[in-house]
């Protein structure tokens, strides 16, 4: 008997079959991407508190042949600088710090280059223009040794002190955006040294607790647990990249998290179980535009450029990592990636977090049905997400194209429109 789920659309009421999803994600495709070790780890889509699709894909461990499973964890990269923002936000609740508040008193001594005028809000939307220790636009690779530390002392927050330091101020704080991972360090400093309480344990208490995350933590990469993926640096062979990260995660992001634990996340955030409603609000507030990715930022969190989406993403040496949560349709798609190039389009070099397909500008607004595309380009696979708001005409050409047939877009309009 296949189960059935309603959602509510312009007066309209329609009905997707759960055993129908495979029309939506080009399963096939995604099973052919996986068998020729092009993509390892675990897609998922959940709409409210019903998973509507999982499939897991290689290997946890491989030279063990531990499979991947939808019970794995993660690592999520840049995926982790929500959770920052989120801890710092739950200061600013509790009173203990404001957006608008100079960092510069809070370092002291440290980090003399850091502007003087550089504020909290400058750092949680990329805008404070102080250089990063990271740089996004630098002629690196992922599987480069990147790090000036040796990685096994990166375990606690301070150590990141001498990391990050001794890169200039780029550009007036305020004056534009630009990535910066070092930024997301400082604040793990500030919410260090403001609340007393270690950054790995403010977030577990803050974040983690409040959601109801109980598979969620900042994993050592040296003693990972069996339920842990290790993260790869090519599609074949067992090196992995215990040399090439910190050894534990910071602000700037390494959070292991799972499938079901990222669901509860999704939930607990849009219930304000977290935060506060108004906090979440001010969080996913759009800031700024960022034409190179087709997205906007708001703070610790990409956003559509006119849809309800809201986004964590991250792409790192053995972890790629995506998650678009659609505020309307409460429709949640997830990518956990544990290769370089598991999730990954496009040029590794030019960019730590994954655009999961050049075709996308950004996943389209959605009303309650995704289609995932995974296909296999050489060593990498290129995966678009797409939740529809409104099949234009384009949007109908481009799933046509995506899927091969006019019945599966049929399908598509189908599903969202009830006829």
């Amino acid at each position: 008997m296949r189960r059935a789920t309603t959602y509510e659309r312009s007066g309209r009421r329609s009905v997707l079959c759960v055993d129908d999803i495979a029309e939506f994600l080009d399963v096939k495709a995604l099973d052919a991407a996986a068998s020729g070790k092009a993509f390892t780890g675990v897609v998922t889509v959940d709409r409210g508190d019903e998973r509507l699709f999982d499939r897991a894909y290689g290997f946890a461990h491989r030279a063990l042949e531990v499979p991947n499973t939808t019970a794995t964890r993660f690592g999520t990269a840049s995926g982790g600088k929500t959770f920052t923002a989120l801890a710092v936000m739950r200061l600013v609740e509790d009173g203990a710090i404001a957006i608008g508040d100079r960092v510069r008193p809070l370092l002291g001594d440290d980090l003399p280059l850091i502007d003087s005028d550089v504020t909290v809000e400058h750092l949680l939307t990329h805008t404070s223009g102080i250089g990063d220790y990271l740089d996004e636009d630098g002629d690196w690779s992922d599987v480069d040794y990147l790090l000036k530390a040796p990685v096994h002392t990166l375990a606690e927050t301070e150590a990141f002190v001498a990391e990050i330091d001794g890169h200039p101020q780029l550009f007036p704080p305020g004056d534009h955006f630009k990535y910066c991972n070092g930024g997301y360090i400082v604040l793990a400093v500030i919410a260090e040294r403001v609340s007393g309480v270690p950054y790995h344990d403010l977030v577990m208490r803050e974040v983690c607790d409040r959601a109801g995350l109980t598979n969620t933590a900042f994993l050592r990469s040296d003693e990972l647990p069996a339920d842990a993926a290790m993260g790869y640096l090519f599609a074949d062979g067992n090196r992995t990249n215990v040399l090439h990260l910190p050894v534990r995660g910071n602000g700037d992001g390494g959070i292991y998290t799972s499938a079901d634990d990222l669901h509860r996340f999704w939930r607990a955030l849009t219930a304000g179980r977290i935060v506060a409603p108004e906090t979440v609000a001010e969080l996913i507030r759009p800031r700024y535009d960022v034409p190179s990715e087709g997205l906007r930022y708001g703070m610790g969190f990409w956003l559509h450029p006119t849809g309800p989406a809201i986004i964590m993403e991250g792409g790192d040496a053995g972890v790629s990592f995506r998650s678009s949560h659609n505020l309307q349709t409460e429709t949640t798609v997830t990518v956990f990636g544990n290769s370089s190039d598991g999730a990954m389009a496009g040029d590794r070099g030019a960019e730590r977090r994954p655009r999961l397909s050049k075709i996308r500008s950004g996943p389209v607004p959605g009303a309650g049905t995704c289609i995932v595309i995974i296909r296999c380009h050489s060593a990498c696979v290129e995966a678009a997400v797409r939740t529809t708001l409104a099949l234009d005409d384009d949007l109908v050409a481009e799933a046509q194209r995506l899927t091969g047939t006019t019945e599966k877009t049929a399908l598509v309009r189908q599903a969202l429109y009830g006829h």
